[in-house]
C-alpha cells in the first residue's frame, strides 16, 4: 500500500513536467528523465530504420505492422513511452484520433540508459507483460547489446543476447536480418 505521503500521479501531474524530459507514469508514480543522448537517439532511430523499413513498409520484408517512435501509450493507469512500439495491422488497421494508444502494442523496444534502465526493467517490463504485449526489446548503447524477450504465459522468456556484429534476426522480425554493429556509431 502507499504511503499517504505518496500522491497518485495524474495526467495534469505529467503534462506540467517540462518539454526537455520524458514523463512516464509508472504503478502511479511520476516518473521523468532527459530526453535521450545521441547514441541513445541514434540507436532508436537506426532500429526503426531496420524494422520499419521491412515491416512498416514492406521494403525487402514482409509489411504488416506499424512501428512507430516513443508512441504514448495509455494502459489501464499506467502512461508509458517506449523508445520503439509496432502493432500487427490486423490489430490496429488505422491510428487513433487520440494523441495517445490504448491498445498495448505487439511490440516494444526500450533503449537502456543510466537514467532509464532501472525503470525499464524493473517498472516497465512487468507492465508490458500484465498487457499483453507480445515481444520485448532491450537495447544497451554503452554495453553494445540487444536481449531479446517473448511473453510466455503472463512471464518474459529471454529467447536470445546479441552483441558485437551478430546478425540481428529475431521475433517478430525475423524475416530480416541487419548486423547489431549497425546500430552504434
Amino acid at each position: 500500500m502507499a504511503d499517504a505521503a505518496e500522491k497518485t500521479a495524474s495526467y495534469q501531474d505529467l503534462l506540467r513536467v517540462p518539454a526537455h524530459q520524458v514523463a512516464e507514469i509508472v504503478r502511479g508514480q511520476l516518473v521523468t528523465h532527459p530526453r535521450p543522448g545521441p547514441r541513445h537517439a541514434q540507436a532508436a532511430s537506426r532500429l526503426g530504420i531496420k524494422v520499419g523499413g521491412g515491416y512498416d513498409l514492406g521494403e525487402g520484408g514482409p509489411g504488416g505492422w506499424l512501428i512507430l517512435d516513443e508512441p504514448e501509450l495509455h494502459l489501464g493507469p499506467h502512461v508509458l513511452v517506449p523508445d520503439l512500439a509496432g502493432w500487427r495491422r490486423e490489430r490496429l488497421p488505422t491510428l487513433p484520433e487520440t494523441a495517445w494508444f490504448e491498445l498495448a502494442p505487439d511490440w516494444v523496444c526500450e533503449v537502456l540508459s543510466p537514467a532509464t534502465a532501472r525503470t525499464d526493467r524493473s517498472g516497465k517490463m512487468p507492465i508490458y507483460a500484465e498487457y499483453g504485449v507480445q515481444w520485448l526489446w532491450l537495447v544497451d548503447p554503452d554495453l553494445q547489446t540487444l536481449e531479446v524477450y517473448a511473453l510466455q504465459d503472463g512471464h518474459w522468456l529471454l529467447l536470445a543476447t546479441l552483441s558485437e556484429d551478430a546478425p540481428v534476426r529475431q521475433p517478430p522480425f525475423d524475416a530480416i536480418e541487419f548486423p547489431l554493429s549497425a546500430l552504434w556509431p
